[in-house]
């Protein structure tokens, strides 16, 4: 899946030679083959550039136009692209060549009302609010005072998005809550180091949220770095919240306020977040699994477990930790008795 032109504009095509000379790569294959957009390599066609890192090559060898590795020796094993530029890091090459052929679409113009907007005849609007070119606004929504819709946002029958929020690179669905302040879709934090140098690494993937989802007053979601990131039916996040590029939370998970979710994580249906709960990257929460609040999430959570404590572990070995390291303190707080002659 590449990037959606709702929400990101092409400026190229690039030769697979000139992003070799852009990035300070060797060229393997075709140099005229171009490339016009980004994918993941399981979803990538032939007028994609895809990276791929790790120890070896894929078992499964993509389909690209230009693939980016980290050793000459891989280019063997990708037979479907058709040139292969190896660079040593390979996320650095990715993050400096994707900032040449694609950038997020913004509002210019005059107009806080774009003309190529679509708004619902029974849609309220407040004062101030701003709508995107290619924008929807469904049925019954309502906007109120300063929020903004950014370019091609979908926003769905009876949603709600509150004072100042800030809606961008998304789809809304029906009856969906977005509350005062929250930001919605702005790139995640992903960097890339090379010879002492730190880039950015381009966000290109969307955020979804689907119906009867709420997010609190100052939450933020931001949006997938090639995938999307998913805010399930009926999710509840509380005010404060911050979920990372590319996470998928389960329909009807709840989390308290100040929770913070990092990249790349599965929450499984119904999982349930207490206050301050923070939670690694690459990690899966299984379905309705329970963590109390400060737990710090280091580890994957079997479904309908309950896990609590720094790092987190199922809470009755917390417990049983806790209830010890009291009876420690409490023998070594407690005053010796001096023996009678």
């Amino acid at each position: 899946m590449g990037a959606d032109p709702r929400f990101f504009e092409r400026l190229g095509p690039l030769k697979a030679s000139d992003i070799a000379a852009l990035i300070g790569s060797d060229l393997i294959g075709d140099g005229d083959v171009a490339v016009s957009d980004v994918s993941t390599p399981d979803s990538a066609g032939e007028g994609d550039l895809i990276f791929l890192a790790g120890k070896a090559p894929p078992e499964t060898p993509p389909m690209a136009g230009v693939a980016i590795v980290p050793d000459a020796s891989w280019a063997e094993a990708l037979p479907h692209c058709q040139a292969v530029l190896v660079h040593r890091v390979t996320r650095a090459g990715f993050a400096k060549a994707a900032a040449r052929l694609l950038a997020p679409r913004f509002h210019d113009g005059p107009d806080f009302i774009h003309p190529t907007a679509t708004i619902a005849n029974s849609a309220r609007l407040a004062p101030g609010v701003i709508v995107g070119p290619d924008a929807v606004i469904g049925e019954n929504a309502r906007i109120e005072a300063g929020a903004i819709i950014g370019p091609g946002v979908v926003i769905g029958d009876h949603a709600r998005i509150g004072v100042r929020a800030n809606v961008q690179c998304a789809l809304v669905g029906a009856r969906c809550e977005i509350s005062a302040g929250a930001v919605v879709g702005e790139a995640g934090f992903g960097l890339a180091y090379e010879n002492g140098e730190v880039f950015t690494l381009p966000h290109l993937g969307r955020v979804i949220i689907e119906d009867e989802a709420t997010l609190g007053a100052n939450a933020t979601v931001d949006r997938g770095m090639l995938k999307d990131t998913r805010i399930g039916k009926g999710a509840r996040i509380d005010n404060l919240c911050h979920i990372a590029h590319n996470v998928d939370v389960g329909e009807y998970a709840v989390m308290a306020a100040f929770a913070g979710i990092s990249g790349s994580t599965v929450i499984g249906a119904g999982a349930q977040f207490g206050g301050r709960v923070g939670v690694a990257d690459h990690l899966k929460i299984g379905q309705g699994a329970r963590l109390a609040a400060d737990a710090a999430v280091m580890k994957d959570v079997p479904a309908g477990e309950t896990w609590a404590g720094s790092p987190a572990q199922p809470i009755q070995s917390f417990m049983r930790e806790t209830a010890w390291l009291r009876r420690a303190v409490s023998r070594k707080s407690k005053p010796e008795r001096k023996k009678e002659d």
